[in-house]
């Protein structure tokens, strides 16, 4: 169901972006950012040219936030491991389940 809903949204997307470039394809604006001035640019460039830009700006601030969430699990990761060893109570009674066998790839 999920996946019916995903494909359903991007069809919706490309349809109206199409249907959007379809009726604006003649539409023509100045476009001015500051530091110089484009004239007779397409609208559909420039509505698509903002949605792509937008984008990468959001990868760009999506990256810089996981980097830093990571490298504060990984600081807690490390705190817990350091915490653990200093701990005056240790089972020596544990052993693994793996030892004896050796695990296969067959299926």
């Amino acid at each position: 169901m999920s996946r019916l809903l995903t494909g359903l949204g991007v069809l919706a997307v490309l349809v109206a972006s199409m249907t959007f470039a379809g009726l604006n394809g003649g539409q023509r604006v100045t476009l001015r950012l500051g530091f110089t001035t484009f004239y007779r640019v397409p609208l559909s460039v420039v509505a698509f040219g903002a949605l792509i830009l937008g984008m990468v700006i959001m990868l760009l601030a999506g990256i810089s936030s996981d980097l830093r969430v990571r490298r504060i699990l990984r600081d807690r990761l490390l705190q817990e491991d350091v915490d653990e060893r200093s701990r005056m109570f240790v089972d020596r009674a544990q052993t693994s389940l793996f030892d004896d066998e050796e695990i296969s790839d067959e299926v």
